[in-house]
């Protein structure tokens, strides 16, 4: 008998653990997801002020669009708590091993590689590559044939994601050798300047604009993670003087390299 309730004990037991256990877990994801309404909020702002008092008109669809906000928001928390958990904590293990084992050569091949990889896979990049091919194809700088578009598409991705990893690379021997970037900064912008008076007109707003879509959902949390694990493990190195800019880096060099793509292509 003692040996039943003591049973029946551990069981209640057990079974108040695991509801407390999941009613911690829903107050966490209740905060977070409300967190990402917040951080929504100035967006519903905007769109709320200008269809009232600028346009004085309904929003259409307005069941869609709360719908659609509660995704969004739901989808950017688990997101932001992915990039916590995954790939912050991938990128700074992997930037620490490479520079506890003391290989320079396999740090910048694998530099390379994660600007590379991270970039060809972008979305973004993906569909401004097949709308540059496309009104290539419309005024006649290259031929309307499926093909030509796919291989000029494909010629700007790879571009991108090589001049992505160039820079990550780049920005790894700063973090090694301490070097100050705004000098690396100023020196690219000079290049993009010189390099834009003769680059072809219709490659230019593609070149700038593909400084901006390679700092996406993928690429941005690997490789700033790199940057801070890497200054983290290095000693002299600060992780907020020396961790961050690669980014910077990863938006400048494809203004230069699409450019120089149009010049020679």
């Amino acid at each position: 008998m003692e040996l039943l309730y003591t049973r029946k004990s551990v069981s209640w037991l057990l079974k108040r653990a695991h509801k407390t256990l999941i009613g911690n877990y829903l107050k966490q994801l209740l905060s977070l997801v409300f967190g990402g309404f917040k951080d929504l909020m100035p967006i519903i702002i905007v769109v709320v002020f200008f269809q009232f008092l600028v346009l004085q008109q309904p929003i259409p669809n307005l069941e869609n669009i709360v719908v659609g906000l509660f995704m969004v928001s739901f989808g950017l928390t688990l997101f932001i708590k992915g990039l916590e958990i995954s790939l912050f904590p991938i990128g700074e293990s992997l930037a620490y091993d490479f520079a506890r084992k003391g290989s320079v050569f396999w740090l910048i091949i694998f530099a390379f590689a994660l600007g590379f990889g991270t970039t060809i896979a972008e979305p973004a990049l993906i569909a401004i590559a097949d709308k540059a091919a496309f009104l290539a194809a419309k005024d006649n700088v290259i031929s309307s044939s499926v093909a030509a578009q796919q291989a000029y598409a494909s010629g700007l991705r790879y571009t991108v994601a090589t001049s992505v990893g160039v820079a990550i690379v780049i920005g790894v021997i700063r973090i090694i050798r301490g070097w100050p970037i705004q000098y690396i900064i100023i020196g690219g912008y000079v290049g993009v300047v010189t390099i834009t008076f003769f680059a072809p007109k219709e490659i230019i707003g593609i070149a700038y604009d593909s400084g901006g879509v390679t700092t996406s959902t993928i690429t941005v949390p690997l490789v700033t993670a790199l940057g801070v694990g890497l200054a983290s493990s290095i000693r002299g190195r600060n992780p907020m003087i020396d961790g961050f800019g690669l980014i910077a880096l990863a938006s400048l060099t494809p203004m230069m390299f699409v450019m120089l793509y149009g010049i020679f292509v």
